[in-house]
């Protein structure tokens, strides 16, 4: 039975002990009342679920009362005032979130990450056996891999002065996502706003809609720059890489210096894809005649015997002759004793 001092009900009942009596009770942690009519035990009250009454110990009283034990609730409370930050305080602070910042980099920078966000590697080890009963293991290489791992470093924090300006509502800005990833002056608002215009799209389509080459995106100056993602149709393959479309059609106009040249050779390509195409189609053609040919005529695969005709002089000094088969023309030259 809890004390008075350790109930945590909202209100307290007290009733006479003759007539009506709720008893505390605890059963597997469960709390629940009963009540008494005449000394016998009846029911579980229906109302416990809902009032969450218990009884005090001790002698109950006749008079029924009431004691609140939860603190007075003001009914009309006052908002607290705002306080205004001065200027001096809103710049330690700005000073403060700047250095934090840039303690944040140098932490990193310690640190050695992967080249690739979400990339990983296993590494096994090589298992050396020393001859004394147990096996060492070796890592090959482990200092040469750290020192060839490249740190990715996030740029530093940008202050006021040397804010980006957008290209398209030309309003200052600190950081963006295209900013970061293409180097591109667009603020993250625009490039919600005309998602269309800042489309992503893989090399596989940058290569075969503006009829780039390899050469084109990674070694012509400026290399294009690319973000990777898991490849969606299955995640063990490689990383996909996504250009911005902006940019691979200012790299096309480079390249083929005008729309309608990028025109004529997506024409050209067209036609020897058709000559291409009819080639191999009359290939296959020339193939199931030779096939069909070739089971019309039985080849005679059997002995050849020769059949000589008559004898003639080559030689009579020499008594060299010779003879000649009917069928191939073979010569047989002989001399006789």
């Amino acid at each position: 039975m809890p004390s008075f001092s350790q109930l945590s009900t909202q209100e307290l009942f007290i009733s006479s002990a003759r007539e009506l009596h709720f008893t505390f009770q605890n059963y597997r942690g469960r709390q629940s009342c009963h009540y008494r009519l005449n000394g016998k035990r009846q029911e579980t009250c229906r109302k416990c679920s809902k009032c969450q009454h218990v009884s005090v110990p001790g002698e109950p009283t006749s008079d029924l009362s009431v004691v609140s034990m939860d603190p007075p609730v003001d009914p009309d409370p006052q908002p607290a005032p705002k306080v205004e930050l001065s200027a001096a305080m809103r710049a330690k602070i700005e000073r403060n979130r700047q250095r934090a910042l840039m303690l944040r980099q140098a932490r990193l920078a310690n640190r050695p990450l992967s080249a690739v966000d979400g990339a990983t590697s296993a590494k096994v080890s090589k298992t050396i056996d020393s001859g004394a009963g147990f096996f060492i293991e070796e890592e090959e290489d482990a200092e040469e891999e750290l020192r060839s791992r490249k740190v990715v470093q996030q740029p530093a924090p940008v202050i006021e002065p040397d804010y980006l300006v957008c290209d398209d509502c030309e309003k200052p800005f600190m950081d963006s996502y295209l900013s970061n990833s293409f180097d591109l002056s667009v603020c993250d608002k625009c490039r919600y706003l005309a998602y269309k215009k800042h489309k992503l799209i893989s090399r596989t389509e940058a290569k075969q809609r503006y009829l780039l080459k390899d050469c084109d995106l990674d070694k012509r100056e400026p290399p294009l720059r690319f973000i990777l993602k898991k490849n969606p149709h299955n995640s063990h393959w490689g990383d996909m890489k996504l250009y911005l479309q902006l940019q691979v059609e200012k790299k096309c106009m480079e390249v083929w210096g005008s729309e309608e040249a990028l025109e004529e050779a997506r024409e050209a390509r067209e036609e020897n894809k058709e000559v291409q195409k009819q080639k191999r189609f009359n290939k296959k053609v020339k193939e199931l005649r030779r096939a069909v040919r070739s089971s019309m005529w039985t080849k005679d695969i059997s002995a050849h015997q020769h059949e000589y005709g008559p004898e003639e002089v080559v030689d009579p000094d020499e008594d060299l002759y010779k003879k000649t088969c009917i069928s191939c023309g073979h010569e047989l030259t002989y001399e006789k004793m």
